[in-house]
């Protein structure tokens, strides 16, 4: 159905009237786009560039493609500890990006094709509200469209930051969309942030053959970590030959990426100068509202420039909602699609809220760390009594016979009813290993099941059974009442 409105240059455009409107094409959006239209509802996306988002373009898959590539160099260089004679090799990064652009491609192609069959609209072009759930779209050729939803999604995510600093910005630094992107390799990369993109992308570019360098602010790596991890990725980091620069700050910058770029920081009360052929950003996301007519929507934004939202992601406009990234969800693919669940539950009448949600996450350098419950530094900071479990991947009879025995997997347990609390892996394939433990903390079933489940031999999933095998179980004692702080942490060889 279309309307007609008088738009404020006195011209009459129509309006186009669907049941969900929905602004950015990220994946949380995209499956509401697929799922909505199938159900018989009128559904149009607006997305600027990316046919899916970032997750398949620029971000999530492409950068995955890329690690696996720079994993088959790491084996290369690693061939005579399997019996294969050490030969010469070359990385043709044209051949890589190659590679990464044909994946995204076939994606691109699934997308439009789930777009056809649901009967939901993709719209490229720049979105914006010029009023209560009213859009325009301005299209590559310039025209535009009007939209009016009954109900829209506001899914523009983020960018990565920029921080004001003298010299950064006329760098012209990369960022992980320009880092994918390289056809040449990096003589020496300057990696500002230690944090999930600085540091897989660093061992990346190390693998290759770049000099890598990783500047941070924080005195540790993934410094919201526990203590051991930290300790782990930045063992792993230097054993790989990647220089690491903890506590400074980046002053001024001068140069140009790709050219010559040379940082300037202070650390330890005096300042010092990094020097490199290309500098890549990535110390934190700033959220996509700006300049896409949110107060004349009626969408408040909070301190920290990301939208506002209720534990039902609805906004402070009526009919109006906003998910992943933009809102302040934890910044992950996974949690943008159960932000999606969350809308299309209330829209639909239901009560899921974001609430208590068990949410895993995984860096994937190689190894991988994945988490997913309480950190050890979480619980002792709540004051909740845990017994660890934790062993070193060398335990794990499957990564012996790959030969990737670097990390640990550990554990935390209720020492009254023997649930699941928290987990980590740090070690080969650790994202597969924390699916299994996700499944049983959502079960609520305790460790002793994992522990004495027939699990398959040898895979990795396995070396749960060595891991919560690893503390004798506690007595009725220690069940009944918290155990005092200075005892918490209990860890059988």
């Amino acid at each position: 159905m279309n309307t007609t409105q008088n738009t404020p240059s006195g011209q009459n455009d129509k309006v186009e009237e669907y049941d969900l409107v929905i602004l950015g094409g990220g994946t949380g959006g995209t499956v509401a786009a697929w799922t909505f239209g199938g159900q018989g509802q009128r559904v149009a996306v607006i997305e600027r560039k990316y046919i899916g988002g970032s997750c398949p373009n620029i971000a999530c898959l492409p950068s995955k493609n890329v690690i696996h590539s720079a994993k088959v160099a790491s084996y290369f260089r690693r061939s005579e500890e399997f019996g294969i004679p050490r030969k010469s090799f070359a990385i043709d990064m044209r051949a890589v990006r190659e590679r990464k652009r044909s994946m995204v491609s076939d994606w691109n192609n699934v997308y439009l094709d789930n777009y056809k069959k649901s009967g939901a609209e993709f719209i490229l072009g720049s979105g914006r509200f010029i009023g209560p759930k009213t859009l325009t779209a301005t299209l590559a050729d310039g025209t535009t469209r009007q939209l009016r939803g009954r109900n829209i999604i506001i899914n523009t995510g983020t960018r990565a930051t920029l921080e004001r600093v003298p010299g950064l910005a006329d760098a012209q630094p990369l960022t992980h969309i320009e880092a994918l992107e390289l056809d040449r390799l990096p003589e020496h990369l300057l990696v500002i942030g230690g944090g999930y993109v600085g540091l897989e992308l660093a061992q990346a570019m190390r693998r290759f053959g770049s000099m890598v360098t990783v500047v941070d602010r924080n005195d540790r790596l993934m410094h919201r970590e526990d203590d051991d991890v930290s300790e782990a990725l930045q063992e792993l980091f230097q054993d790989e030959g990647v220089n690491i620069v903890l506590n400074a700050k980046l002053r001024k910058v001068s140069g140009k990426s790709g050219q010559s770029v040379t940082l300037f920081i202070e650390q330890g009360g005096g300042e010092k100068k990094l020097q490199g052929s290309h500098l890549l950003v990535a110390a934190g996301r700033t959220p996509n509202t700006e300049g896409i007519g949110l107060d004349l929507a009626g969408v408040e934004l909070t301190d920290r420039g990301y939208i506002k939202v209720d534990e039902r992601l609805a906004t402070s406009a009526a009919g109006v909602w906003a998910i992943g990234e933009v809102a302040g969800s934890p910044q992950f693919t996974h949690v943008s699609v159960d932000d999606f669940r969350v809308v299309h539950n209330s829209i639909t009448g239901g009560k899921r809220v974001t609430t208590g949600r068990l949410i895993p996450y995984c860096m994937f350098t190689d190894p991988e760390l994945a988490h997913i419950g309480l950190s050890e530094k979480d619980a002792r900071d709540r004051g909740i009594a845990y017994r660890l479990f934790k062993i070193p991947m060398a335990a794990v009879m499957r990564a012996t016979t790959l030969s990737e025995t670097r990390g640990f997997l550990k554990a935390l347990i209720d020492v009254n009813t023997d649930r699941i609390l928290g987990f980590t892996g740090f070690g080969v394939e650790a994202g597969e290993i924390l699916s299994s433990v996700q499944i049983a903390m959502l079960a609520g079933l305790p460790y002793t099941t994992l522990r004495d489940g027939i699990l398959t031999h040898p895979t990795l999933v396995e070396g749960l059974i060595p891991l919560f095998s690893s503390a004798p179980p506690t007595n009725e004692a220690t069940r009944t009442k918290p155990v005092p702080r200075a005892h918490r942490q209990t860890t059988a060889a």
